[in-house]
């Protein structure tokens, strides 16, 4: 059984030794078939056919001579420790070969089941050349995975044998949240607030930090005219304030089972996490803290108050390997633990499904009590397959008593957030596709408005 077992790793590319090449194969199929036909035709003992077989057998062998040694190849791996999800990457493998003979090398990386590659990658090596063998490498799922070995077969010009050999390469890759949203925003936060054709608008009142003197553009407030500029000047100059730095933001990510609802593209966790990322970014630009509670049943990491774009990196390796759990989620935990972590005025923003935490009477208690405090602001995606049932024509009683329902549990929505909502406990939900612009666009209004 072992013996079968070392077969078959090797017929999978999968262990060392040596194989025969398809040519070979063929080669062969070609001279029984011929050799049976003159068996038919003249008389010739099939002693002399497995001779003859056996001797083109033994000449074979020599092209195994004229292949290079496995100890003349070296090959090295060269791959991005971080890889987005869902993004293509390349993967560099470099194979120098220091003897004098030329080689055909096919190569398979040992990467995870849900990796997505194109494989086996196939090329000529030169004699004493080096070559670079590139393939494209894309992870759909976020985590933690291990490469360990790389897999080569290779054959001599004429390609009768093929040698294998495993090379020993163990590197570790993380696969993150897809970052395109929090570098577009960190680029030109502007452009990438134009939410809708809307624009932010600025801080209203005169408050905050002096941040500069411009000249006066339409809509800007008559109040903040620096009127000894204007007269300097001979043009109309105003003064432009930013909200005072150092406040403290709190972002919540709720891992439980409904989080794992299937968007467009990905789940809703995944637009979760882009969104958290993006929100934290945008925090620690503006100078800042910001804080990080992921849970679900339980709490499943803390990243306690910091600012500085570092902070970003401490964040983004606390939560990139976060998955959806099965249990329900536990919003009274997470607050009494959030109760106990939280020593100054914060603005906490819960990214969690509405519907589910509406239904979650009992922390509306505790969060009234949070919110004599803190700011509390809950951000989710709109159920598309809802609204889409609600406005459709009712062509028939089927289609009606679907269209019925879907608006009733949507005015059932819509009367518990009233009621949340005059607690104090805000709520705010977008498209997929708008997820991270609302969260940023509800912290720089909170903040321009000077409520924390």
């Amino acid at each position: 059984m072992k013996s079968l077992k070392n077969l078959w790793e090797r017929l999978l590319f999968r262990d060392r030794g040596i194989l025969p090449a398809k040519r070979l194969l063929v080669l062969f199929v070609v001279f029984s078939i011929g050799m049976v036909a003159i068996v038919w035709v003249i008389s010739l003992s099939w002693i002399w056919i497995f001779s003859i077989n056996g001797i083109l057998l033994l000449i074979s062998l020599l092209d195994l001579r004229l292949s290079p040694k496995k100890s003349d190849l070296t090959i090295k791996r060269r791959s991005p420790d971080e890889l987005e999800r869902g993004k293509a990457y390349n993967i560099d493998i470099d194979v120098a070969n220091r003897s004098q003979y030329a080689c055909i090398v096919r190569l398979k990386d040992d990467l995870p089941q849900s990796f997505q590659a194109p494989f086996p990658l196939e090329e000529p090596i030169k004699a004493h050349g080096n070559n670079v063998l590139t393939y494209h490498v894309m992870a759909p799922v976020r985590g933690q995975y291990e490469m360990t070995k790389l897999f080569i077969r290779y054959r001599s010009i004429f390609g009768l044998w093929e040698k294998q050999m495993t090379v020993a390469m163990k590197q570790t890759v993380n696969v993150i949240p897809d970052l395109t949203e929090t570098k577009q925003y960190l680029e030109n936060p502007q452009h990438f607030l134009l939410y809708e054709g809307t624009k932010i608008r600025r801080q209203r009142a005169e408050t905050g930090e002096f941040a500069q003197i411009r000249k006066y553009a339409v809509g800007d407030d008559p109040r903040k005219i620096n009127w000894r500029q204007t007269a300097k000047w001979q043009e109309v100059m105003t003064n432009e304030y930013e909200p005072e730095h150092g406040k403290y933001v709190t972002i919540l990510i709720d891992c439980g089972r409904m989080m794992g609802a299937e968007l467009k593209k990905g789940n809703r966790l995944e637009k979760a996490l882009e969104a958290a990322l993006t929100t934290a970014a945008a925090v620690l630009k503006n100078g800042d803290y910001v804080a990080v509670l992921a849970f679900s049943r339980d709490i499943k990491t803390f990243v306690p108050a910091a600012k500085g774009m570092e902070q970003l990196q401490k964040i983004l390796q606390a939560i990139y390997h976060l998955q959806v759990d099965a249990s329900e989620s536990n919003y009274a935990a997470a607050i009494h633990y959030l109760s106990a972590a939280l020593k100054k005025r914060s603005l906490v923003l819960l990214f969690s499904d509405v519907q589910t935490f509406l239904q979650e009477e009992s922390a509306l208690y505790q969060l009234t009590r949070l919110r004599r405090q803190h700011i509390f602001l809950i951000t989710g995606i709109e159920d598309d397959g809802v609204l889409k049932m609600a406005g459709q024509s009712p062509d028939n009683a089927k289609t009606a008593m679907i269209k019925s329902m879907a608006q009733q549990q949507l005015q059932t929505k819509k009367r518990r957030k009233a009621n949340w909502e005059k607690q104090g406990l805000s709520m705010v939900e977008a498209k997929e596709e708008h997820l991270a612009t609302t969260a940023v666009s509800q912290y720089i209004r909170i903040m321009n408005e000077g409520l924390l």
